[in-house]
């Protein structure tokens, strides 16, 4: 007798040979002796996280079954927690410690650093990133290095180069006008900074970042002085919501900071010099605060060393007090603070340094985590992947031996780090 199989049964059959994948990993199984949600800031006693590949696919008590032959990570000693988050990173740049090596070194080395020093902070705990500045959109390469599983690094959200005005903050004044220094990002009026904005788009950048105010580490500039018009400022707002790109401006001087807000920037890097108007400014519209806390230690310190002019050192101290100031008023008023640290300042892979600076400034254990985890998510608009262990979510997740809510300093040592099902660091 012959069988007749109709033609569009054959042909879902077919269909369903090639599309199906020849075997998917068997689930992973991580035990958890204690794990925190970072969503309530609770704990849980022995659970279970049940991954499928880079996913995480349940997670349970410890009356979870697993299967005799399942791989199994055992953490059952550790505090677990969801990989960690930085806001305000520079992972591009000379290895050499010297303030000027750029000057004397080819800058394909800085792209070389940043290879380095994205492993150092993936190792530190960090499986996200934002790198906010970076010439010749070298971080853009390297994201995608990363994203290609040709190195190791954190999920990095990248802004290409930073916009500024002539003579700012984010362009480069050190040297005399025979030379013709100037930026990548330095655009001066409403349609030019238009134009580098659909540049950094063109060049693959994720986000927009741009200098309001002078800083710190640049020949000239006053830290609390107002770069950029409201108009530019809207200007390159509205130019990159535009692309769907968010915008962080850093910004040090009340002004600045407030005239940012208006024209409205989704973070303000730095933060310095904020008052109560700015913060309810910025609570009012939505507006993430960005304050790097920690590195003035590092600065003063070692600044002089490393070759860092005394107009520098000399802004980084009238800066460090006020920003901390800062910091605590902003956690008291309930703006949403995220965790921002300026890495490149210091040594890269010391990110976790900042937890205790945050405590000691204000915060409460949990909401430092918070701020490293599911705030710095709803900053990148992130939330359906990272920040959180739950289901559907990727499976970056670190643990620590010791209990972070009692002692945070154990964050500046992680002993566990798995980014997206993969582990790095198991110690």
């Amino acid at each position: 007798m012959r069988i007749s199989i109709p033609w569009a049964a054959v042909r879902c059959l077919f269909l369903l040979l090639i599309f199906t994948p020849a075997g998917a990993a068997d689930p992973t199984y991580i035990k958890a002796g204690s794990l925190f949600d970072a969503r309530t800031g609770r704990v849980t006693r022995d659970a279970v996280i049940v991954l499928e590949e880079d996913r995480i696919a349940a997670v349970g008590d410890a009356r979870t079954e697993i299967p005799v032959d399942a791989e199994v990570i055992d953490l059952s000693g550790s505090f677990v927690l969801p990989g960690v988050m930085d806001m305000h990173t520079h992972v591009v740049g000379n290895l050499d410690n010297y303030f000027f090596a750029g000057y004397f070194q080819s800058p394909h080395r800085a792209t070389i650093g940043g290879v380095v020093n994205v492993e150092k902070t993936l190792l530190a705990g960090f499986t996200t990133i934002r790198n906010v500045g970076a010439a010749d959109f070298a971080d853009v390469a390297i994201r995608n290095a990363i994203n290609a599983g040709e190195i190791p690094g954190p999920r990095m959200a990248v802004s290409g180069p930073g916009l500024g005005i002539t003579g700012g903050h984010c362009d480069n004044n050190s040297l005399n006008q025979s030379f013709e220094e100037r930026s990548d990002g330095v655009a001066d009026g409403p349609w030019a900074v238009r134009s580098q904005v659909r540049k950094n788009v063109k060049y693959g950048a994720d986000l927009t970042k741009f200098c309001a105010t002078g800083g710190v580490f640049s020949k000239g500039t006053k830290v609390g002085m107002t770069q950029y018009t409201l108009e530019e400022m809207q200007a390159i707002v509205d130019e990159s919501h535009t692309h769907g790109r968010k915008v962080a401006a850093h910004a040090h001087g009340t002004e600045g900071i407030k005239r940012a807000i208006v024209a409205g920037v989704d973070s303000i890097e730095h933060a310095s010099f904020l008052d109560r108007e700015a913060i309810q400014m910025g609570i009012d519209r939505g507006t993430y605060f960005a304050l790097d806390i920690y590195n003035t230690e590092y600065t003063l310190e070692r600044g002089l060393e490393n070759g860092v002019p005394e107009e520098n050192i000399n802004k980084e101290r009238e800066v460090g007090t006020r920003q901390r100031e800062s910091f605590s008023l902003a956690v008291k008023m309930g703006a949403k603070v995220v965790f921002a640290t300026d890495s490149g300042v210091y040594p890269h892979g010391d990110n976790g340094k900042q937890f205790a600076r945050a405590v000691r400034f204000g915060m409460s254990p949990a909401q430092a985590i918070q701020s490293a985890t599911i705030v710095s998510a709803a900053l990148l608009g992130w939330e359906d992947r990272v920040g959180r262990i739950a289901p559907g979510m990727y499976a970056d997740i670190i643990a620590v031996h010791g209990d972070p809510l009692e002692d945070i300093s154990e964050l500046e040592d992680v002993d566990f780090v798995m980014k997206g099902g993969v582990v790095y660091k198991n110690k």
